[in-house]
């Protein structure tokens, strides 16, 4: 189980290695939310996302003798680029189990970093057993995308920075937006916060159609989505909540936000127009919400973008529409 604890010795374990990330805001995103919204851009941490934070904690925190055999993952782009760039660091071989229908950037930039690649088909395999399967016959450390504890303090320690730079800013309430698939970055999020300022209050953001959290959260049960495809937002389609982090988001988050699409893509716009950042349609859904789903958020908001990794056609798709 992750603890606050956990989350400041991940954090000890980063130091050096990980962005601290800022807080960055525009008056004209301010008028279109009607409320202060602040943006943290992850999108500019290692390999384009937060996922280097809990590759990298999970990594550093294996006994020397096992991290030495390597490690194995499964990912549609951004774990695996943490993944693969955080063993590259440390002198360990990596193989990445990625969906054949992952954005071509993300599966040549985690064979860039040095991994070994395995592609699987989303609709009709199990990326689960192809990743247990690999790690019995080669003696790979499985690193889970989000329910994993080492995972989570890592994902956490954008929480602590978080709660730090809220206080230097005077906000002592908000509430903060995560873009969530399996829910590893939320729930990191959400006990760093719980600990360090309890006046902020994590929501749930995915795309329309595969809002498991957000239903898993208003039945009070883990919930499934009923497809694995279908979303531009293809950075946090995840089949459920995990049995770890859906605990933690049930008693520590808000309701769950949805966003369409189209509204990530006019985020990734204003993003790349107000604030200069590049966006993936599943980075954007936090701030998408922000901006056109107000209806049930107080006056100052946080919103995370949790990545960048956009294939330039979808980057050229959202500029045609929006631009």
């Amino acid at each position: 189980m992750t603890s606050i604890a956990m989350i400041e010795a991940a954090r000890d374990r980063l130091a050096g290695r990980v962005q601290r990330t800022p807080l960055l805001s525009s008056p004209f995103l301010d008028e279109i939310a009607g409320r202060r919204v602040f943006i943290k851009p992850e999108c500019l941490q290692h390999t384009g996302s937060f996922k280097f934070r809990g590759a990298w904690s999970a990594i550093s925190g294996l006994p020397p003798e096992v991290r030495a055999k390597g490690v194995i993952a499964f990912s549609s782009g951004n774990h695996a680029q943490g993944i693969a760039l955080a063993a590259k660091l440390h002198g360990i071989p990596s193989v990445i189990v990625m969906p054949s229908d992952a954005p071509r950037i993300k599966i040549e930039n985690t064979r860039a970093y040095g991994a070994e690649v395995v592609l699987y088909d989303r609709a009709t395999e199990d990326r689960d057993a192809i990743g247990a399967r690999l790690s019995e016959e080669r003696g790979l450390t499985l690193v889970r995308p989000f329910d994993e504890p080492l995972v989570i303090a890592g994902q956490g320690t954008a929480g602590l920075e978080i709660a730090e730079q809220a206080r230097e800013m005077g906000i002592q309430e908000a509430d903060v937006l995560v873009p969530t698939g399996g829910g590893g970055f939320a729930s990191g999020i959400a006990l760093a916060l719980e600990a360090k300022a309890p006046g902020l209050r994590v929501r749930s953001c995915e795309p329309v159609g595969f809002d498991d959290v957000a239903r898993s959260l208003a039945s009070g049960s883990i919930e499934r989505n009923s497809s694995l495809s279908g979303s531009l937002c293809d950075a946090i389609v995840t089949p459920q909540p995990g049995n770890l982090t859906f605990p933690i988001l049930s008693r520590l988050c808000g309701a769950g936000i949805a966003v369409t699409d189209d509204e990530a893509l006019k985020a990734m716009m204003l993003a790349f127009n107000r604030l200069k950042i590049v966006v993936e349609p599943g980075g954007a859904v936090a701030l998408a919400a922000a901006l056109f789903h107000g209806q049930t958020l107080g006056d100052t908001v946080i919103t995370v973008v949790s990545g960048g990794n956009v294939d330039p056609e979808i980057f050229k798709m959202a500029m045609e529409r929006y631009g």
